[in-house]
């Protein structure tokens, strides 16, 4: 998207990047990322309320029930792959607004008796959404938290089912630049009247040089390619947790390492430039899924998938409980199978967001996903 000056706007924290730049010069963008959802007075997910219509924009278990309610499903065959431990931890990062992990709960009713063993771990950053979380889930009958880290989760030990929808996408990534003279590193500085604007610089840490040349080897002059340093926590959690792991990541992104720019904004459900209001829209960046298997698997970690959102949900059978709930609310069928066109449509999150797995080289391919590989 282009980047029109005139439409920028000075909010708080584009006046305080302006002077760090000023004084310390051009910022990397994973900084500017960083600074734009997570600066502890301006970050944009720090009180803002970020879902839904009075929002930004909008998530899977905001459009349909179903989501939630198969992803719950999904906990309860996996915890039967895992033994069924008692007790285990269900985790979510990026909880959103709790939608999610209410309806999930509620399909777990299901079995008795992995409600009697789950323990309810909500890791977010924001207090806006963890109020909405806390008042979602206020009269379910099971244990939950909300430790800031995994590591700090009553006992982490604990074998786990994590769940990720829509968080790797907020994931500050370095960005670089092909040119003549090889990798320069893109920044966020100011342009001649003041104005925040994109530039480069030759300082190309060589690790970072190497990566790209054999992630992107026929990227052209004046492309831009992305790296990622995906969050520690989450990365702890799936690789060093002493206990049986499975992970579902959902989130949108491309299959396949490619260049190009992926980093965007939405303020009040329309996109914008990124550098248009730091602070009070969602920056976020396509999630390149063939960096996220290599940098999370591990000799110990098989990967199962990644598959399309369309194909993840019609292997739980999201079209026989779309049926299942239209003949049981008439009135409101149209409004059912409008939701669940809109999670599964090809041209749009159906195609666009991806399901990824990941588990504990010992446990069976997670449902739904078809079996990776081990590193």
């Amino acid at each position: 998207m282009s980047y029109d000056p005139a439409a920028r706007r000075d909010t708080a924290l584009a006046l305080k990047l302006k002077a760090r730049i000023t004084a310390h010069g051009p910022i990397r963008v994973d900084e500017y990322i960083e600074a734009c959802l997570y600066d502890a007075s301006h970050g944009y997910y720090v009180n803002r309320e970020a879902i839904g219509a009075r929002g930004d924009f909008i998530t899977a278990p905001e459009i349909s029930q179903i989501f939630g309610e198969l992803i719950g499903l999904w906990c309860v065959a996996v915890w039967d792959e895992m033994g069924r431990p008692t007790p285990f931890n269900l985790v979510e990062f990026g909880p959103g607004r709790g939608t999610l992990m209410r309806d999930a709960l509620r399909a777990m009713r299901l079995r008795p008796a992995i409600l009697a063993a789950v323990r309810v771990n909500l890791l977010d950053t924001s207090a806006a959404f963890t109020a909405q979380q806390r008042a979602a889930l206020a009269d379910l009958p099971v244990p939950i938290a909300w430790p800031g880290k995994l590591v700090h989760a009553a006992d982490p030990t604990l074998p786990a089912i994590i769940i990720a929808n829509e968080f790797l996408d907020t994931t500050p990534i370095e960005q670089f630049v092909r040119t003549a003279n090889g990798w320069a590193t893109r920044r966020v500085g100011l342009d001649c009247d003041g104005a925040l604007a994109f530039t480069t610089s030759a300082d190309c840490p060589a690790p970072a040089a190497r990566q790209l040349e054999q992630r992107f080897p026929t990227a052209r002059q004046g492309e831009v390619c992305e790296l990622y340093s995906f969050d520690h926590d989450f990365a702890v959690a799936i690789l060093q947790l002493p206990a049986r792991v499975a992970t579902l990541i959902l989130d949108y992104g491309h299959m396949r390492s490619s260049p190009g720019d992926t980093l965007q904004a939405v303020r009040g459900h329309v996109h914008e430039h990124p550098l248009t209001s730091p602070g009070e829209a969602d920056v976020t960046a396509q999630v390149d899924f063939q960096q996220a298997t290599e940098s999370l698997s591990s000799s110990n970690i098989a990967v199962d998938g990644p598959v399309t959102q369309a194909e993840f949900l019609g292997a739980l059978g999201i079209v026989e409980r779309a049926s299942t709930l239209m003949a049981a609310n008439p009135a409101k069928a149209m409004e059912i199978e409008t939701a669940v066109a809109r999670l599964m449509s090809p041209a749009g999150m159906g195609g666009r967001f991806k399901a990824l797995g990941l588990r504990s080289a010992d446990l069976p391919p997670l449902p739904g996903l078809p079996p990776g590989r081990r590193r």
